[in-house]
């Protein structure tokens, strides 16, 4: 029996995730994640997508997309492969990398849209790899609240929309908009793990 064909809204914000296989690391060091970006940018400029949230976490990976012209399978697999040739390369390894294909869920309220991005952003914080969601050097988070600051401003990523999320919130400036999100993902209680993410 074939797979199901995945849903394809173009419109519409998906949370797209995916884990190495057996748990198992997708980025060793930071230059890892540099190629993952660099790989990302390189499919951007061929399909362009959106971005409204990511978060690099050491085995798996969560992006907030919308892809506009091209179906969004063809967007990660193009990703996931092209990382994957460079990861067994590098470590001289075979076989696959990734634990399946990739989930998927399409986002269609403002709501969604915030919750999961707190979710995405609130992820190192709950892995108590970081005191703040802040401090963590591979999620939009820090590009979100101050973009010249971020410890991502060297990667150069066109594909981010580092104030979509921001205009959902009132405010006359933009540091108003920036204080809401962070006080909305930082002080808004608990952040559950969305029931499709295993």
């Amino acid at each position: 029996m074939g797979r199901k064909p995945r849903q394809w809204i173009p419109s519409l914000f998906y949370h797209v995730g995916s884990r190495g296989n057996r748990r198992e690391p997708l980025y060793n060091d930071q230059e890892d994640y540099q190629i993952f970006f660099y790989i990302m940018k390189q499919v951007y400029e061929k399909h362009p997508f959106e971005l409204a949230s990511y978060c690099l976490m050491t085995n798996h990976y969560h992006l907030q997309i919308r892809s506009m012209e091209v179906p969004l399978s063809n967007i990660i697999g193009r990703i996931n492969k092209r990382y994957a040739d460079y990861f067994n390369k590098k470590n001289e390894s075979s076989g696959h990398l990734f634990e399946k294909r990739f989930f998927d869920s399409v986002i269609n309220t403002e709501e969604g849209m915030l919750k999961i991005s707190q979710y995405i952003h609130l992820n190192p914080k709950n892995a108590q790899i970081v005191s703040s969601p802040h401090d963590y050097p591979y999620s939009s988070y820090s590009t979100i609240l101050d973009p010249q600051q971020s410890h991502l401003q060297k990667y150069r990523m066109p594909y981010l929309n580092s104030s979509l999320l921001l205009n959902y919130f009132p405010g006359v400036s933009h540091e108003e908009k920036v204080r809401a999100y962070q006080n909305y993902v930082e002080g808004s209680g608990a952040c559950h793990r969305p029931n499709y993410v295993e």
